[in-house]
């Protein structure tokens, strides 16, 4: 594949800030909200937002059943925050009526880490983008965010939540997992594309490029 295409679900959340992330790392970006646009991409990131909200508009747009579809042949799909939620096969403190779209097995806290009052940043090394002790940390940010409780054997963990932070001081959610992927899925529960660090989007372009 020379360039891929990679879409952007545009129903709620950071859509301009993905675009301009995945054009920086070599990628053709578009946003999607119809199922002709599902269709004709490589690759599609499902960005942060309200995952209820999200699960709903997916429905609305006639969306939710071709993206089940692409993903069970193989489509590469980036879930950021509520996108996370959404490629998770189960929630924990999820709506009575909210449904994900599935994909990845695992389970999934929903806003785990608190209110928006609670939002931080942190640096992290993710597996692949910054191993321990090779490369720089990944700057992310956790607004309102998820994590994985649960990941099934088929899971490769990518990041947890470091057992203290920049300043040395402990973290009460020290060792949850934030990042992780199943085959041609990848998940976090932070933002990238708001930090300015690009790295993330690469590593999901690079799986896109089959690499």
């Amino acid at each position: 594949m020379s360039t891929p295409t990679v879409g952007v679900l545009a129903l709620q959340g950071d859509v301009r800030e993905h675009l301009t992330a995945l054009e920086s790392v070599g990628a053709r970006a578009l946003t999607v909200r119809r199922p002709a646009e599902l269709t004709a991409v490589d690759g599609l990131v499902i960005p942060g937002g309200e995952s209820t909200t999200i699960d709903k508009l997916l429905r609305i747009f006639e969306l939710r059943d071709l993206l089940q579809t692409r993903i069970k042949e193989g489509l590469p799909v980036y879930g950021s925050c509520a996108g996370m939620i959404l490629l998770a096969d189960r929630i924990l403190d999820g709506t009575a009526d909210q449904q994900t779209v599935g994909g990845m097995d695992v389970v999934v806290r929903r806003n785990a880490f608190g209110r928006q009052v609670d939002s931080f940043e942190t640096d992290l090394d993710v597996v692949g983008i910054a191993d321990a002790g090779s490369g720089d940390p990944v700057r992310t940010a956790f607004i309102r965010a998820p994590w994985i409780e649960e990941a099934g054997r088929d899971v490769e963990v990518l990041a947890r939540i470091p057992a203290v932070d920049t300043q040395g001081r402990p973290v009460a959610a020290a060792g949850r997992i934030v990042a992780a992927r199943q085959g041609p899925l990848l998940a976090t529960a932070f933002h990238p594309e708001i930090t300015g660090d690009t790295r993330v989007h690469g590593l999901f372009v690079g799986m896109v490029a089959g690499g």
